[in-house]
């Protein structure tokens, strides 16, 4: 039994996508509607590094604005 070396990668060009009009608004609007549930989920994330970020300033004492 003999084994093969590995292949190395090989060059791949796409020359042309054959996609109907309705077909690829379809897709759009999938990624669309996908990406509303994606972006709730970083806000939320982004909210609560923000609001960590908040008391740790807070705690240490800065920005110390003094009115």
């Amino acid at each position: 039994m003999s084994v093969q070396p590995p292949v190395g990668p090989h060059r791949v060009a796409i020359a042309d996508i054959d996609i109907p009009f309705w077909r690829m608004v379809a897709i759009m609007i999938k990624w669309s509607l996908a990406a509303i549930p994606a972006v709730i989920v970083i806000s939320i994330i982004f909210g609560i590094i923000g609001v960590v970020a908040g008391i740790i300033a807070t705690m240490i004492g800065f920005p110390s604005f003094k009115i």
